[in-house]
């Protein structure tokens, strides 16, 4: 949400399916009566193209876009069928980033898009952004990179001064160098304000840990590794320990009660990827400007999110499609949606670098230097490694959590229940 959802990316980043303007239902592009070119791009959530879709028609008169968002997991259930079926995909198709291992499972049905010049961008590129486009091979690009979800840590100024602790972003960083510091915290935070939670969401957690990890459910040879990694264990036993301390508010991520808990002020930090900011200002509303901050995240940098923009062999117009792909991708066109509302961070160094983003501060989060701190954390970061069934076995860890947000299951119960779920999906 992708974006990061990006923002996006993760895909519950937005509550349904809609259509902007020049957008209508429908599969692949094709040609009008009048000779011109149809393009269709789908996207989850509002990627922020609509200007640019426009701007692309006036050098393009010849091209017609249409653009179709839909929610997270439909979006890419959808286009599962679509692939397999060989019709009804988008001509441009944007897959986030926990889906891409999928996908490259079936990278035959996608446009190689070093044939229209790609390569020609790994420069502009964070070297991590583009091992995840190719692959790691050198020949074959599958997707342009939009995004990416530097990791970072959104807390309550009011509440963490309720409960006596430190309101100043520096400080509050210096709190938590590690995972296990943040839960102490928590714990002193529960012991002095008791109505509040200290996070909205194990899942949300749980996700933003195992993303800082190199290997966590794959190893590079994409062997599950998920009842073995001592990493995996010792993070899911952790937030579970935690949630059954009463730190968690025990929301279900990006669902109306969760935007509600925000709103309301349930608890006192959120794990927040560059695009967690722009949910948590909708949701909170104009009149919770400045009660937000933004701190450094436990453990060092890390990435939750970000998509990339690829081109099914389906379409009846495989090079303008990957044409609208680099022009929606570009350096351009990456600073103009970060500077938008949708704020979604570059992945291009050389719009990270721009003094516009690198300067950048969120007036609503109390005057945040968000541009310097998502974008330190991009370039710090590791690769998190994706297995081509990771989401597959993701899930049931997170449901295991859910059932201790419920008072279900104890940790080590949750524990059991996550692997043995998990290995049921990998059959």
């Amino acid at each position: 949400m992708g974006r990061t959802r990006a923002r996006r990316t993760l895909g519950a980043l937005t509550a349904a399916a809609s259509l902007v303007a020049l957008s209508a239902c429908g599969g692949q592009g094709g040609a009008e009566a009048d000779g011109k070119i149809t393009l269709t791009v789908a996207t989850f959530s509002d990627f922020g193209y609509k200007p640019l879709i426009e701007e692309y028609r006036s050098t393009h008169p010849n091209v017609v876009i249409k653009e179709r968002i839909s929610q997270f997991d439909q979006h890419h259930n959808q286009l599962s069928t679509q692939i397999a079926s060989g019709s009804g995909a988008a001509d441009v198709v944007a897959i986030e980033e926990g889906y891409l291992p999928k996908f490259r499972t079936v990278k035959d049905k996608f446009v190689n898009l070093a044939e229209y010049g790609a390569n020609d961008r790994r420069a502009e590129y964070l070297d991590w952004k583009w091992q995840q486009a190719t692959l790691g091979t050198s020949d074959f690009v599958m997707g342009y990179g939009t995004d990416v979800g530097s990791l970072a840590v959104c807390y309550r100024k009011d509440l963490f001064a309720k409960a006596g602790l430190p309101t100043d972003r520096a400080a509050v960083s210096a709190l938590w160098p590690t995972w296990d510091a943040y839960f102490a915290t928590g714990e002193k935070f529960r012991a002095k304000v008791k109505d509040k939670a200290w996070f909205d969401s194990s899942g949300n957690i749980f996700t933003a840990m195992m993303n800082q990890t190199e290997f966590g459910f794959f190893d590079g040879k994409d062997q599950y590794i998920g009842d073995s990694n001592p990493k995996v264990k010792e993070f899911f036993t952790a937030t579970a320990r935690a949630t059954a301390a009463g730190q968690s508010a025990n929301l279900q991520p990006f669902s109306q009660q969760w935007n509600t808990g925000i709103k309301m002020g349930r608890m006192a930090t959120m794990t927040c990827p560059a695009w967690m900011t722009g949910l948590i200002k909708t949701a909170a509303g104009d009149s919770a400007s400045g009660t937000w901050e933004v701190a450094a995240v436990p453990g060092g940098g890390g990435n939750w999110g970000g998509s990339f923009l690829t081109v099914p062999k389906q379409g009846k117009h495989v090079k303008e499609a990957a044409e609208l792909a680099d022009f929606l991708t570009s350096a351009a066109s990456q600073k103009k949606i970060f500077t938008s509302p949708v704020g979604a961070l570059p992945s291009l160094v050389t719009v990270l670098d721009d003094p516009e983003v690198k300067g950048a501060r969120q007036e609503w989060f109390g005057g945040a230097p968000t541009g310097t701190l998502f974008a330190s954390s991009a370039k710090s970061l590791k690769p998190n490694y994706r297995g081509t069934k990771d989401q597959q076995v993701r899930i049931p860890f997170g449901n295991a959590l859910q059932l201790v947000e419920q008072g279900k299951a104890d940790p080590a119960a949750a524990w059991d229940k996550a692997l043995a779920e998990a290995a049921k999906n990998l059959r």
